[in-house]
C-alpha cells in the first residue's frame, strides 16, 4: 500500500515522503497519525502544502534580505570603560548587540549573532548575523572609550 508520511519516521522515511509498505504496517502509520493512505486527492494536498511551505520560505528570506541591506553599513558604537594602556573592562556579548539591534528598531535574537574573536580591545570588530541559512552578512562594532 503506497502512504503519504506526514512526519519522520526513523529508518523509514521523511516528512512528505511517499512509500509502498506493507498493508498491516501502513494501518499502523495511519493509526498512529504518522501516515495518511496515498490518493490522489491526497498527493494534491501534499503538493499544496508543498508549494504554501516554499512561499512562506521565500517570503522569510526576503524580509531577512530587506533588514540585512538596511543593516549591512551600520555600525554599533559602544562606549566602555578602560584601564591602563586602554585595556577594556569586559567583553561585548551578542546579547548586548541585540539589545542595541533592538534600540535601533531591529528584533535580532542573539543566537543568530555569531562573534568569532572576543570583543574586549578598542576599534573595530566583525561580527556575524545569520537572519537565515541563505541571508548572513557581517556587522561592525566599534569600541570607543
Amino acid at each position: 500500500m503506497k502512504v503519504i508520511f506526514l512526519q519522520d519516521v526513523k529508518k523509514q522515511a521523511k516528512k512528505d515522503e511517499i512509500k509502498e509498505v506493507k498493508d498491516g504496517y501502513a494501518k499502523f502509520l495511519i493509526e498512529q497519525k504518522l501516515a495518511v493512505p496515498y490518493t490522489t486527492k491526497s498527493a494534491e494536498v501534499l503538493k499544496g502544502e508543498i508549494k504554501a511551505r516554499e512561499d512562506a520560505e521565500e517570503l522569510l528570506i526576503q524580509e531577512c534580505t530587506k533588514v540585512k541591506n538596511k543593516l549591512k553599513d551600520k555600525e554599533i558604537t559602544f562606549k566602555v570603560k578602560t584601564g591602563n594602556n586602554d585595556k577594556v573592562f569586559g567583553t561585548i556579548t551578542a546579547k548586548q548587540i541585540s539589545e542595541e539591534l533592538s534600540k535601533m528598531g531591529f528584533d535580532i535574537d542573539k543566537k543568530k549573532i555569531k562573534i568569532d574573536t572576543d570583543i574586549n580591545s578598542l576599534g573595530t570588530h566583525l561580527v556575524t548575523v545569520t537572519l537565515h541559512k541563505k541571508v548572513v552578512f557581517e556587522l561592525k562594532v566599534v569600541l570607543v572609550k
